[in-house]
């Protein structure tokens, strides 16, 4: 496990960070070479494929979300018992890769729910895009691979049903408006 996340390391270093600074079109992000885990479509900036209606799309696998810096959020959920620790990048900075900045993003399980969520969420608190567990990754069964978490704990304005409601676990897709 632990030659795995050098060669993400080394992988964001040489690939990825080095790729921020020029990206600005369709086709500027790199591409996945695994399972894709995430599709962010609509009014994105920057991708690295094209949708079969011919518009751009960015697709991350698990390499491409662990490249983004980690990080972890230990809060209490109405599903967990306890005091959970949840680590996986932030929204905003996958937000920012993509070039969304504003408008909302409508997030999609694989169940076929789906959620609005303003992108103000995403700067205005540190939501994650949970990938492990008690640094146990996710699995369909345990609500992921992806699973959007609010910091509930350090923010006790956040334990209202709206954004528990946002917190949509199996994320699939999420497209930008």
């Amino acid at each position: 496990m632990q030659a795995k996340k050098y060669l993400v390391l080394i992988w964001s270093v040489f690939v990825l960070i080095p790729a921020l600074p020029t990206l600005g079109k369709a086709g500027d992000l790199p591409a996945p070479t695994g399972e894709v885990l995430l599709t962010i479509s609509g009014t994105i900036e920057h991708a690295n494929a094209t949708s079969p209606e011919g518009q751009p799309v960015a697709l991350f696998d698990r390499a491409m979300l662990e490249a983004i810096p980690t990080h972890i959020t230990k809060t209490k959920t109405a599903w967990t018992d306890g005091e959970v620790a949840f680590s996986g990048p932030k929204l905003a900075d996958v937000l920012k890769l993509v070039g969304v900045e504003s408008g909302v993003l409508i997030a999609q399980a694989i169940n076929d729910y789906a959620i609005e969520i303003p992108v103000s969420d995403a700067l205005d608190w540190d939501v994650i895009l949970a990938m492990e567990t008690d640094g146990v990754p996710l699995s369909v069964r345990t609500k992921g691979p992806l699973w959007v978490i609010y910091p509930w704990s350090d923010h006790p304005e956040l334990r209202k049903d709206l954004y528990w409601g946002r917190s949509i676990w199996q994320l699939i897709s999420i497209e930008a408006k």
